[in-house]
């Protein structure tokens, strides 16, 4: 019987291998900052990285990005945006970039949350354009919804919370138990290395992004909020907050990439059931990385809204 006691000893270091490696890796802390651009803001649940971008003075936009790709997936649209005369804010959220890795549930009240938070520690109070990418689509929605009042207008690029299926494995780690946390740090990594290497020889408003996204992975912490947001954030459906957003009058543009496999056009047609005065444009040819790929598209199709 010394095998099987050899086996379970096998299969406990096979189990236990994946954490392992997340707990070696480095924090994110002074010394992984000590080059990051912009500033830094300690809020509640911890350290929030921020840049200020665009025009010195004008209306406000407050750029919130995805599950996976921080801030810097904006600097292309962030520029274009200073160009209209827009001052431009965008920021990392928990869990990525330079930003802090608390730990807990990352739903869309974690995430209001380090929104809410940051805009009061920026004297930012009313008359925001917000603009959200996938699921930070999702967050701007939510954030909309509760603050109708502060909302000018809300871009959508394309929004997580109408619907989406990213594959059986995403399924699984949505479930948010024990066997998704392994299975997110055993297998995740090398799935987000192989899909970025897959964009290498796109075009990009964002130089060496390919390498900036892989580059997360180095830091503890990253891959951890990634499970928490599929398992809390993507696994709301912002039917009613969309609706929320309708009921209050908020100016709602949404742009959508026409080769988008991560969330479908499907979604396009939700949300002109439940928003009827939404404004909904579609870009040819891009798919799911459109801030990035097709930017100076994106930047057309919002600067009639912007105008008003």
């Amino acid at each position: 019987m010394i095998w099987l006691g050899g086996l379970a000893l096998v299969l406990a270091v096979l189990a236990a291998a994946p954490f392992l490696r997340e707990a070696a890796k480095p924090e994110m802390d002074a010394t992984a900052r000590r080059h990051a651009p912009g500033e830094f803001s300690t809020l509640s649940r911890g350290v929030t990285h921020y840049l200020w971008m665009g025009a010195t003075r004008g209306p406000v936009a407050i750029c919130v990005h995805g599950l996976t790709t921080p801030s810097f997936v904006w600097h292309g649209v962030a520029r274009g945006l200073g160009a209209m005369g827009f001052r431009v804010l965008i920021y990392d959220l928990y869990g990525r970039g330079y930003s802090d890795r608390p730990d807990g549930p990352q739903d869309s009240a974690f995430f209001v949350t380090q929104l809410e938070e940051l805009l009061e520690d920026q004297g930012v109070d009313d008359d925001i354009t917000l603009l959200g990418y996938s699921m930070g689509g999702a967050i701007a929605t939510a954030f909309a919804a509760l603050y109708p009042e502060q909302i000018r207008q809300v871009v959508l690029v394309a929004p997580a919370g109408l619907g989406h299926d990213l594959g059986p494995v995403a399924r699984l780690v949505a479930k948010g138990n024990a066997f998704s946390r392994w299975l997110m740090r055993a297998v995740f990594p090398r799935v987000f290395h192989k899909g970025t290497e897959a964009e290498r020889d796109l075009p990009s408003s964002v130089e060496g992004i390919v390498d900036l996204q892989q580059a997360e992975l180095k830091y503890r912490g990253f891959v951890p909020a990634i499970e928490r947001s599929m398992s809390g954030m993507l696994s709301e459906d912002l039917v009613e907050a969309h609706g929320d957003v309708a009921e209050a009058g908020v100016p709602v543009l949404a742009i959508w990439g026409r080769e988008d496999k991560i969330i479908p056009l499907s979604a396009m047609g939700r949300l002109a059931q439940i928003n009827r005065n939404a404004r909904q444009e579609v870009i040819e040819g891009a798919g799911h990385g459109l801030p990035y790929t097709h930017t100076d598209e994106l930047l057309h199709v919002m600067r009639d809204l912007m105008r008003d």
